[in-house]
């Protein structure tokens, strides 16, 4: 708890705050892109203490937010079918797709389970030989290698009945999307810390240069957050655009080798759906051709046309925008009115790291 004390101290926080506004001349939009540093930043009132001209959009941070609906919906399907035990984290349960979710559909009969490691999937499939177990897993970067490590022993039992049913996103080329946006707003990022402790630092270094903005390797306490804008603040001032490392207690220019070779083992990049943002080249991860049986995407066909169901969704949810940098969550007519925790339009609203439900909790109810 000291450590963590030592990035929460006032002295050190006010500091940085002042430094900030001796340095900031300019107006800036800067955009973090992380869903941890989103509910640090709500839960902190980060926002408040920055001088008026600095602007903090709110990106594409939350696994859970960018799970297209699609996957919902293929997700309810699977769970209701005979023989199959579906199992998710608890955060996934609530997410709306087209018509339903997972927790309507445990309602109704279908034999969902929430579990709090991928690891504990595993160990249902070897205990219920005569089910299907399938892990509903979702997750960036930072979390994919979790996944893949109970995939990895599931494969060493011999476990023929587990599988994963995976949606799984890349960070870099979701900041590569905003930026290709020819109205972006985003002048610098702070890139999440914690999805750089596994990949590095190689794919933010060529952003930083194709689209001249500073990227700014950032942590999830108040003294980070602050510190991660000091430095984009810095570059910005003085017409610099580099990766800049500020976290270095957590994250390497190399990150983590070991990580990294079992996701290239594993997976295979490929175009994949955003919610609300939309179909990014390599913007995710499949499981490569060799373990498909284990995925239960194609294990499990599903006859629906999710497609035309999407087309009965909420349209008044404005999430995509405000996860481009297009909008802030104020600009919804629906937050704190129709769009609360417990009656959800979009998943932002219902997800811990969502936008909405950061700033629903921490903003509306003081």
């Amino acid at each position: 708890m000291q450590y963590l004390d030592d990035y929460r101290n006032k002295d050190r926080i006010e500091t940085l705050v002042r430094a900030i506004q001796k340095e900031t001349v300019h107006s800036w939009n800067i955009m973090e892109i992380c869903g941890g540093q989103t509910h640090a930043i709500a839960r902190y009132r980060i926002g408040e203490m920055l001088p008026s001209t600095i602007r903090l959009l709110h990106g594409p941070g939350c696994p859970v937010c960018v799970t297209p609906e699609e996957t919902i919906d293929r997700a309810v399907a699977i769970a209701r079918m005979p023989g199959v035990i579906f199992t998710s984290f608890g955060d996934m349960m609530r997410v709306p797709g087209s018509r339903s979710d997972l927790l309507q559909a445990k309602a109704q009969g279908a034999d969902v389970r929430i579990l709090y490691s991928s690891l504990d999937a595993v160990k249902l499939a070897a205990s219920h030989p005569e089910k299907e177990i399938v892990f509903f897993a979702i997750g960036f970067e930072t979390t994919i290698p979790v996944h893949l490590m109970a995939l990895k022993e599931a494969i060493r039992r011999g476990l023929k009945n587990f599988s994963l049913l995976g949606s799984f996103f890349a960070v870099p080329p979701g900041i590569e999307m905003i930026l290709s946006q020819p109205d972006n707003k985003v002048n610098g990022f702070l890139t999440a810390g914690h999805v750089c402790a596994i990949t590095g630092n190689e794919a933010y270094h060529r952003l930083a240069a194709t689209y001249r903005k500073p990227m700014v390797v950032t942590g999830f306490e108040p003294a980070d957050l602050l510190y991660g804008i000091y430095k984009c603040i810095l570059q910005l001032e003085k017409g610099e655009a580099k990766l800049e490392n500020a976290y270095k207690r957590a994250v390497s220019d190399a990150g983590n080798k070991e990580a990294k070779l079992l996701m290239e083992t594993f997976l295979e990049p490929v175009a994949w759906e955003w919610r609300g943002i939309g179909r990014i080249p390599n913007g995710g991860f499949v499981l490569r051709e060799k373990y498909t049986t284990f995925d239960a995407a194609i294990r499990f066909p599903v006859a629906n046309d999710f497609s035309s169901q999407i087309k009965n969704k909420d349209v008044r949810c404005i999430a995509g925008e405000i996860m481009k940098g297009n909008c802030q969550v104020t600009d919804c007519s629906c937050f704190g009115s129709i769009c609360k925790p417990d009656h959800p339009l979009g998943a932002p609203m219902v997800s811990d790291e969502g936008v909405c439900a950061a700033y629903y909790n921490y903003q509306t109810n003081v």
